[in-house]
């Protein structure tokens, strides 16, 4: 049976709401295994001088837990 976890994570990006979001994937999937998926949960923009200069997603990121490991046996 997988167990599965999940984190809220904040990315953002002056290109786009797309490469927030494969930013933010990329980030995360350097320090957890086992990425499943991504949920976008809001997106919004920073704008300034009538421009937007930031493309923000907040995301659901889930992960599956991994099995512990199991002790080695100890040799007689």
């Amino acid at each position: 049976m997988a167990i599965m976890k999940s984190e809220q994570v904040l990315a953002e990006s002056s290109k786009s709401f797309e490469d927030a979001i494969e930013k933010a994937v990329a980030r995360f999937s350097k320090t957890v295994r086992g990425l499943a998926s991504a949920n976008v949960n809001n997106m919004s923009t920073v704008i300034k001088d009538g421009k937007i200069k930031k493309y923000r997603v907040n995301l659901q990121l889930t992960f599956e837990v991994e099995e512990p490991a199991t002790p080695k046996k100890k040799k007689k």
